[in-house]
């Protein structure tokens, strides 16, 4: 069972300050009790991730994946899912758009697991990823 979810919420930083820590992808375990471990297999002409192997655990399932990145500038990025052993599909992105007090950030995910699981399970975790892209990247921009 696929599903799909949104956030907005706003960072009090600048877009270029919050893309630099989504930027960060080998920095999501210190913001993201999901990942396990983080490794960037390859990057961008530019220095950004390319393709990356992460161990992710949520609900007690624990799943290996490799992702690949795309960025614009300091406005999106998104990615999608290449390999995993427990997801057939998962996309995600995140949009920035400067506001008056910093910075409206648009989280998206769309999560299809390969293990038969009810839909209420698939919609827990995937607000629980939801409520982690946004609580736990605001406090690591804040830097608290």
């Amino acid at each position: 069972m696929a599903v799909s979810g949104a956030k907005e919420f706003d960072v009090k930083a600048v877009p270029a300050e919050v893309m630099l820590a989504i930027a960060a992808v080998d920095r999501l375990p210190e913001w993201s009790s999901a990942h396990k471990k983080v490794v960037i297999e390859s990057t961008h002409p530019d220095g950004r991730a390319n393709r990356v192997r992460m161990t992710v655990s949520i609900m007690g399932i624990t799943d290996e994946q490799v992702v690949d990145y795309s960025w614009n500038g300091d406005s999106s990025m998104s990615w999608t899912l290449v390999e995993s052993t427990q997801q057939n599909s998962q996309d995600g992105a995140y949009t920035l758009i400067a506001n008056g007090t910093g910075t409206r950030v648009k989280f998206e995910l769309s999560i299809d697991p390969k293990i038969p699981l009810p839909g209420f399970l698939v919609k827990k975790a995937q607000k629980a990823a939801i409520e982690t892209a946004s609580k736990g990247l605001t406090q690591f921009v804040d830097g608290k």
